[in-house]
């Protein structure tokens, strides 16, 4: 039976690409796609592939919180991460979040289906792009790592900060959410809170350096 891949990325021509290289190997088939987070997470739940290739930078909810919230729903579905990043931060908030394969996108061409093979097996995939030495050093560094300040955030509370960020207002949030437009002020208010920060700019600073919303 054939690996079944649901690609999630928000450019048409990356998952025309990336459907291309994984319907050419003969033992992995394209069960769906989606253009943004929660799309992702939605038709996750729907066809419950095998694997989901993860575009890090989604709109709407970013790779990372779709990947915890596919992994909450669906935990047999396993996640690779495609991302243009290779920090740390990026890496250790995908793997939190439960990926069980990162990859650059600079290398997926090259390496997409052996990923997805790897991940599909119940092993974890690291892009070769990142040198072994780098992972070495990335556990060890995690290991003696002070806590984030994501850490004090709540999921509800990380999705609001990227939907703040990326200009939408209290009801268009709240529209998305399906909550009142007060509980989302008052969602808002308490993360600025945690974060000690006091503007929007700050906030749109804070989330683009860890990861919670892309910087395309």
């Amino acid at each position: 039976m054939p690996i079944r891949v649901l690609v999630a990325d928000d450019h048409a021509i990356v998952r025309d690409g990336l459907r291309a290289i994984l319907e050419a190997q003969g033992d992995i088939t394209v069960a769906g796609e989606a253009a943004d987070g929660r799309q992702a997470v939605r038709r996750a739940q729907e066809l419950r592939p095998d694997v989901v290739l993860m575009d890090i930078a989604m709109p709407e909810l970013n790779g990372i919180e779709a990947t915890r919230q596919i992994r909450e729903s669906s935990p047999s579905t396993q996640v690779v991460i495609l991302s243009m990043h290779c920090t740390g931060e990026h890496i250790y908030q995908a793997f939190q979040a439960g990926a069980r394969g990162y990859l650059l996108k600079e290398a997926a061409g090259k390496e997409v289906a052996a990923a997805v093979r790897v991940v599909h097996a119940g092993r974890r995939y690291l892009s070769q792009a990142i040198a072994e030495t780098v992972l070495t050093e990335f556990t060890r560094e995690q290991a003696e790592r002070t806590k984030s300040p994501l850490e004090s955030l709540s999921p509800r509370e990380r999705e609001i900060v990227q939907l703040v960020v990326e200009g939408k207002s209290s009801a268009e949030i709240a529209e998305i959410l399906l909550i009142s437009p007060k509980t989302v002020e008052t969602y808002r208010s308490r993360l600025m809170h945690k974060l000690g920060i006091e503007d929007i700019p700050t906030l749109v600073k804070f989330a683009i350096q860890h990861g919670l919303t892309p910087l395309k």
